[in-house]
């Protein structure tokens, strides 16, 4: 028997009818590329939001379609997030620190048919757009005014709105309807789209709503630090406006200086992104002698916070939130919200916990398992690798049918490549990476792809990549490698050219260590186990310089 009530569909376009609704005097101030402090209302956004949607249908832009967008965090980013999928079409945001070889594989492969960029990237978008397709629109992200001299054709943003209607009948369709497509590079071989529906945004937009409730109250500031082309920025563009959070836009300007100055002004109260950013925003804090007024909350993710991190921000009487998730899980999968009890407890007891990777939100369930697929108990000693399940976790990748068949198990969980256990409390420890992938400043290397490019080299026989600790980016790549006999040992600058042809600046070794033979477990493969053991001594090279 079905219960009598309405069934309405979960639609992004909802929320942002409530947010204008519901929090009319509520507003999103952002740093722009034109050099300026800009503010909207919702309300503003909403109705910018719909121009939008009626300039994208003048576009030619259909249902389904991929609308592609290569942007810093800004208020013209989040109408395009709502313009795009409120129509039906889908938004694709990019991430610009990508090679220009996966720019051009991801932007083909989505088939995008408008890209929507900042000023800043169009020389990157101009030395790679003869391999975009063909017929696809390009729409700068400026004021008329202020319209940068581009080598190909462009639109103005501000001219396609421009006379446009304030008012819209959002379409309403299925909610398993697309509405966001971002790609990840987390293991070897091209990146592999998540394809995100109406449904999951709103059910994670909700969940971390309730979840995440430090961060969530009417009236309060955030800064979402983490990008709005990162994984929907964490879902902030969405729970943002269903809780009445005012939005503060960094725009280009992350450095600590910036982000202190901004936060000081607009008296953030809570900001979000990786533990790179936050290390030069406490280098400005102590510079400094205080705290940005107002800020009492920031959340952390993309890779592990460090312990003297958490202590710095508690210590200051900053509350840490230390939360773990994946792209493929749209993405927050746990919450550094403490329990009542932990009240009690020593600082450092406190601390131990929120240097954990947090508990599970409502809709994702977390299981560890054996070699053999079994599952192993939550009981803070066994360790396996995590499989996750839930409402916004995917269920394959977008046109990839191989990678969907490897990313599940015989159950339908999806296998994140990590190793972990669980306590009896629910919390989650991430262990170690099942996959040897390197994790810089958030982001994703492939230490597989890496070594592969490496030994293409004529000079060398063999290479290894692993991740070292780093003071700010948290992993750096560098090169183990061996010689090819009779051959001269290119030097590290000679390597990164070689590597730079597939890779982005970013992700190229920072060091290599020569050696007479690398350690081989009894299948013949690398072992990075005993290869960390051997350097276990081994300190980055502006660790020693320091040292």
């Amino acid at each position: 028997m079905k219960g009598m009530m309405m069934h309405q569909p979960l639609l992004v376009s909802e929320i942002l009818e409530f947010g204008a609704g519901a929090y009319p005097r509520a507003e999103i101030v952002s740093v722009r590329t034109e050099g300026d402090i800009h503010r909207e209302t919702f309300v503003q956004m909403r109705e910018r939001s719909i121009q939008l949607a009626h300039a994208l249908r003048g576009l030619g832009v259909e249902m389904g379609d991929r609308v592609a967008t290569l942007a810093w965090n800004g208020y013209r980013h989040m109408e395009l997030y709502y313009a795009i999928s409120g129509i039906g079409a889908i938004c694709h945001t990019i991430n610009p620190r990508l090679s220009a070889e996966q720019l051009i594989y991801i932007v083909n492969h989505a088939e995008d048919k408008v890209l929507f960029l900042d000023t800043t990237f169009v020389p990157l978008i101009a030395a790679v757009k003869d391999h975009l397709p063909k017929d696809m629109t390009f729409v700068v992200m400026s004021d008329k005014d202020k319209m940068p001299d581009a080598p190909f054709e462009v639109l103005c943003y501000e001219d396609i709105l421009e006379g446009q209607p304030t008012e819209i009948e959002w379409p309403v369709f299925d909610e398993d309807t697309a509405c966001g497509l971002c790609y990840t590079s987390g293991t070897t071989g091209n990146p592999k789209g998540a394809l995100y529906s109406h449904r999951s945004t709103v059910l994670h937009a909700m969940m971390i709503s309730v979840m995440q409730s430090t961060t969530f109250k009417e009236g309060a500031s955030v800064l979402p630090v983490v990008p709005l082309f990162h994984v929907n920025a964490w879902g902030l563009p969405y729970s943002s406006l269903l809780s009445g959070l005012n939005m503060v836009m960094p725009g280009p300007a992350m450095d600590g200086p910036s982000l202190f100055k901004l936060m000081d002004e607009e008296k953030v109260y809570s900001a979000w992104g990786v533990p790179t950013i936050w290390q030069g925003l406490l280098a400005e804090i102590k510079a400094q002698g205080r705290k940005p007024e107002g800020f009492e909350d920031v959340v952390v993710g993309g890779s592990a916070a460090p312990r003297s991190m958490i202590e710095a921000f508690e210590n200051m009487g900053v509350g840490v939130g230390h939360a773990w998730g994946m792209t493929e899980m749209s993405p927050v999968g746990t919450h550094g919200i403490m329990p009542k009890w932990m009240e009690d407890e020593p600082f450092e007891t406190r601390i131990d916990y929120k240097s954990l990777q947090g508990r599970r939100c409502f809709g994702v369930e977390l299981k560890i398992v054996d070699e053999d697929g079994n599952k192993l108990p939550h009981d803070g000693k066994a360790v396996g690798e995590l499989f996750v399940r839930g409402n916004t976790v995917v269920a394959g990748y977008f046109k990839n049918e191989e990678a969907s068949a490897k990313a599940l198990d015989k159950d339908g969980w999806f296998g994140t490549g990590d190793v972990a256990s669980i306590d009896p409390d629910g919390f989650l420890s991430i262990q170690d990476r099942a996959k040897d992938l390197i994790k810089s400043g958030g982001e994703w290397i492939s230490s597989i792809d890496l070594e592969n490019l490496a030994m293409a080299h004529p000079a060398v026989a063999q290479a290894a990549a692993i991740g070292v600790k780093h003071p700010r980016w948290d992993e750096r790549p560098i090169l183990v490698a061996v010689a090819a006999e009779g051959a001269e040992k290119p030097t590290l600058e000679e390597m990164r050219d070689h590597l730079s042809s597939e890779f982005a600046k970013w992700q190229l070794p920072d060091d290599i260590v020569w050696v007479d033979a690398i350690p081989l477990t009894a299948t013949g493969k690398f072992s990075k186990l005993n290869l960390r053991k051997e350097l276990a001594d081994y300190q980055h090279p502006e660790l020693r310089e320091s040292a």
